[in-house]
């Protein structure tokens, strides 16, 4: 099975550690990563590009996945594309505590033999990406040319460039901001919202049947807030249909995503602040948001482009002229293919 690309049908893999500590001293008996790889490995570990999911997603960024569905980013990654699979050993992490085969709150504690739950331990973006680190490692990694990620995946490759700053030549932030003002209160519209969910027992909800229902309206919203309308109308003009879309393209990821997993990654957002350490930054920046987003709008660019500057890092920005919003860097990844190839380039 193959795609325009040529990655075809793509592996998950999985890495594990032990005894993972975390930044607030706990410690994780077993940390999994689930992740997919696209390329070869050079035989000196230096051509690799580690790609950053975004809050729900996974770490399917290319090729085919069992189900025949592309990855968030297969218009950028494969043979010949932007990011060159023929050139580039390109790994996609899955974050700790999301919902696609990493240890998150849906995991069995090793201690206790039952689910984490609610209980899951506090952690950063700062774990998330030492855990990224290890998995690199194992897989021989030395040097990476970059790190590039979109939305929370963006928070990943700023948090990279700064805890190791001499780990990759670029960073490449994709409709995202250096930090996250309003944290907190996510974590507390959360856990309202999902206190009043039928089914939600304390965060102790595996096995409810009704707590689907309401993932699937919750995830409905979402994709709204992050433009997918804009990006289905050519295809569905009539709006009933287009409805009906959206609603069968929500249903997977409200069966598969524990909401647990969205307080957990919530809170590690609630600590993340990238730009107090700009000055840390020894790579190269491409930053990139779009025309549409309402949740990263360009208003923020000239603020974060002066502070760069002011931290004396090599910064470059562009806006993807856009009408799909949030979704623009994979809906229309042809209108900064040749801005993130010449950046690329600039790397070598």
């Amino acid at each position: 099975m193959a795609n325009e690309n040529g990655l075809g049908l793509v592996e998950v893999k999985r890495f594990t550690t032990r005894n993972f500590r975390l930044e607030s001293g706990e410690m994780l008996p077993e940390l999994h990563l689930a992740y997919e790889t696209y390329g070869n490995l050079g035989p000196d570990g230096r051509n690799a590009i580690l790609v950053t999911h975004g809050y729900t997603s996974s770490q399917h960024a290319a090729g085919l996945d069992g189900n025949g569905e592309p990855g968030w980013w297969d218009g950028l990654i494969g043979p010949g594309k932007a990011i060159d699979t023929n050139k580039y050993f390109v790994a996609s992490s899955n974050m700790l505590g999301s919902s696609y085969g990493s240890t998150a709150p849906a995991s069995v504690n090793p201690k206790t033999g039952m689910r984490y739950g609610p209980d899951f331990p506090d952690y950063s973006l700062l774990d998330i990406v030492t855990a990224q680190r290890a998995m690199l490692d194992a897989l021989g990694v030395k040097h990476l040319v970059a790190v590039a990620g979109l939305s929370f995946g963006g928070y990943q490759a700023f948090q990279w460039g700064v805890t190791f700053p001499d780990a990759m030549s670029g960073i490449v932030p994709v409709v995202t901001a250096p930090n996250a003002t309003d944290g907190a209160r996510m974590v507390a519209d959360l856990r309202t919202r999902f206190a009043e969910a039928p089914g939600w027992n304390g965060g102790r909800h595996y096995g409810s049947a009704e707590m689907l229902g309401f993932m699937t309206e919750l995830r409905v919203a979402t994709l709204k807030r992050y433009g997918i309308e804009a990006e289905l109308a050519s295809r569905f003009p009539d709006p009933a249909k287009r409805e009906a879309v959206i609603n069968q393209l929500a249903e997977p990821w409200a069966k598969a995503f524990d909401p647990n997993s969205m307080i957990a990654l919530a809170q590690a957002r609630a600590h993340y602040n990238a730009e107090k350490d700009f000055a840390r930054i020894r790579a190269k920046v491409l930053y990139v948001l779009s025309r549409t987003d309402k949740l990263f709008p360009p208003s923020i660019a000239p603020e974060v482009m002066a502070k760069l500057k002011a931290a004396r890092v090599d910064a470059t920005y562009f806006e993807i002229d856009s009408d799909k919003g949030h979704l623009a860097s994979g809906a229309d990844w042809q209108k900064w293919d040749l801005v993130l190839r010449d950046f690329l380039k600039r790397l070598e």
